[in-house]
C-alpha cells in the first residue's frame, strides 16, 4: 500500500510542478479547491462518515464548477482533476494504513528516490540538469524538498487525529493562497468563467463551513 501512495505522492508532485513550470498556478490552485470536497466524499464513500444534506450540496456546487469550466473552456482541467483526485486518495490510503507518519514518509521517499536519482543522473549527463549551475539553485532544489516533506508530515498526522471531512475543509486555505500568488505575483488571467467555477466552488465551501459549526455547536 505504501509503494501505492509513493506513486500517488509522486504523480502528484509531478503534476503540481509541471503546472507552476508551465504558467498555470491558478489551475493548480482550483484542484486545490477542488480536493476538500473530494476528501468529503471519499470520507463518506470509503469511511463511512454521514453526510447530510447540506454537505452533499456542498459537493454539488463543486461538480459544477467543475463542470462550467468544461463547458466554457471546452477542455478537461486535467492538471487540476488530477491534483485533487491524486492527492485526496493519497491522504485516504495514508489514513487506512496502519504506519505511523514519518516512518510511512521516510518509506514512500525511499522507494521513489531510486527513480529519482536515474532521473537526476540522465538530465546531469544530457546536459539538461541543473544540479551543480549555481548554489543558489542547489539551495532553492534541497529547500523546495524541505518546505515540501514538512507540511506533508503535519497533513499526514492531522490525518491520524482527525475525521476524514474536517481536514478536507481545513485544505481550503492551500489553494487560496496560490490563486491569489497566481493572480497578483505571476499575472496569469483570471476569466469570467474562472469566477463563476471558482464561486461554485466557494460557495460550496461556505455551505460545508456554516453547517460544520452548527452541527459542532452545542445547541
Amino acid at each position: 500500500m505504501l509503494l501505492g501512495t509513493a506513486t500517488l505522492l509522486g504523480g502528484n508532485w509531478f503534476v503540481y510542478i509541471y503546472g507552476v513550470n508551465t504558467n498555470q498556478v491558478i489551475e493548480t490552485s482550483l484542484g486545490y479547491f477542488i480536493s476538500p470536497l473530494l476528501v468529503i466524499l471519499l470520507g463518506a464513500v470509503f469511511l463511512r462518515e454521514r453526510l447530510n444534506i447540506w454537505q452533499v450540496v456542498a459537493v454539488g456546487f463543486a461538480a459544477l464548477g467543475v463542470l462550467n469550466f468544461i463547458w466554457n473552456f471546452g477542455s478537461l482541467p486535467w492538471i487540476a482533476l488530477s491534483l485533487a483526485f491524486t492527492f485526496s486518495f493519497y491522504g485516504l490510503f495514508r489514513k487506512m494504513i496502519p504506519v505511523k507518519p514519518l516512518v510511512g514518509l521516510l518509506m514512500e521517499t525511499a522507494l521513489l528516490a531510486p527513480l529519482a536519482a536515474v532521473l537526476i543522473a540522465f538530465w546531469e549527463v544530457d546536459g539538461t540538469g541543473h544540479f551543480g549551475t549555481t548554489w543558489m539553485t542547489d539551495f532553492l532544489l534541497f529547500g523546495g524538498g524541505v518546505v515540501t516533506s514538512l507540511p506533508l508530515l503535519w497533513f499526514i498526522n492531522a490525518g491520524k487525529r482527525l475525521r476524514y471531512s474536517t481536514i478536507g475543509f481545513i485544505q481550503y486555505l492551500t489553494p487560496s493562497i496560490q490563486l491569489l500568488i497566481g493572480v497578483y505575483l505571476y499575472h496569469e488571467p483570471f476569466t469570467p468563467t474562472h469566477s463563476i467555477t471558482f464561486g461554485l466552488i466557494w460557495a460550496g465551501l461556505v455551505i460545508f463551513s456554516i453547517n460544520s459549526l452548527f452541527v459542532q455547536s452545542p445547541s
